[in-house]
C-alpha cells in the first residue's frame, strides 16, 4: 500500500461519503488544513442533533396510529392496538404470552413484530424535529432495525398511510371486549390505561 488517496469521480453518480472524507485526507496530505474543514462543512456538514428523551402520551401516540391506518410505515403490514395485544395475552397466557419485562423467551413475537409505536422520520439525533408532522407510526421490530438511519440509506420507502376506517388495529375489538367485562378492565392497570385513551381519541373522532 502506498498511501495514495483514491477517490471516485464517476460522472452522474452521487456523492459517496466515503469520498468527502477521502478528499478531506487528501488537502490534509497536500498541507491544506482549510481546505480539508471547507470540503467537511459543506458536503459532510456534522449535524447536532439531540436526543428525543420525552415519553408520548398514550392519547398522542393513538392519534398518531389512527392517522397512519394502524399501518407499519415502512412495511405496509397492519399492527395491532397495544391494549389489544396485551389483553390477548391476559386471556390467553399460554397461547399469547406476555414477560413483565418483555423476556423474549416468554413472550409471544408479536408483541415486537405487530406491536405500533412511534418513530421519527427524519432522526431527532442527526436533526430531525420532535414534532407530529416527523412522527410515523412502525413496529417496535423495524424501529429497533432504523434506529438512527434514514430511510434512504436503507434502501426503505415510506408506505401512505391507511385508513382507520377500514383497519383500526382491533382498537374496537379492545374497548368492546372490555366494555362488556369491566371487572377484567379493572384488574390490570396497563389495560385501564390504554382504555382511556382509546376512548378519548375515539371520542375526538366520533
Amino acid at each position: 500500500m502506498t498511501g495514495e488517496i483514491v477517490v471516485a469521480t464517476g460522472s452522474g453518480q452521487p456523492t459517496q461519503k466515503a469520498d468527502v472524507l477521502a478528499r478531506a485526507c487528501a488537502a490534509l496530505s497536500n498541507g491544506d488544513d482549510n481546505a480539508a474543514k471547507a470540503i467537511i462543512g459543506t458536503d459532510y456538514p456534522h449535524v447536532v442533533g439531540t436526543i428525543a428523551q420525552r415519553r408520548y402520551t398514550l392519547p398522542e401516540m393513538l392519534r398518531t396510529f389512527y392517522r397512519d391506518g394502524f399501518l407499519d410505515r415502512y412495511s405496509g403490514d397492519r399492527l395491532i392496538h397495544p391494549g389489544a395485544l396485551r389483553l390477548l395475552s391476559v386471556v390467553l397466557p399460554n397461547e399469547f404470552p406476555a414477560h413483565s419485562n418483555w423476556k423474549m423467551t416468554e413472550t409471544h413475537f408479536a408483541f415486537w413484530e405487530l406491536f405500533p409505536t412511534i418513530d421519527h422520520l427524519d432522526p431527532v439525533a442527526r436533526g430531525g424535529a420532535d414534532e407530529a408532522s416527523n412522527w410515523v407510526t412502525t413496529s417496535m421490530l423495524r424501529n429497533s432495525a432504523k434506529a438512527h438511519w434514514r430511510l434512504d440509506e436503507l434502501g426503505w420507502t415510506l408506505h401512505p398511510p391507511g385508513d382507520a376506517q377500514q383497519w383500526d388495529g382491533l382498537s374496537g375489538w379492545f374497548t368492546d371486549f372490555l366494555t362488556d367485562r369491566p371487572d377484567l378492565a379493572a384488574s390490570a392497570a396497563y389495560l385501564g390505561r390504554w382504555l382511556r385513551a382509546t376512548r378519548t381519541v375515539q371520542a375526538e373522532r366520533a
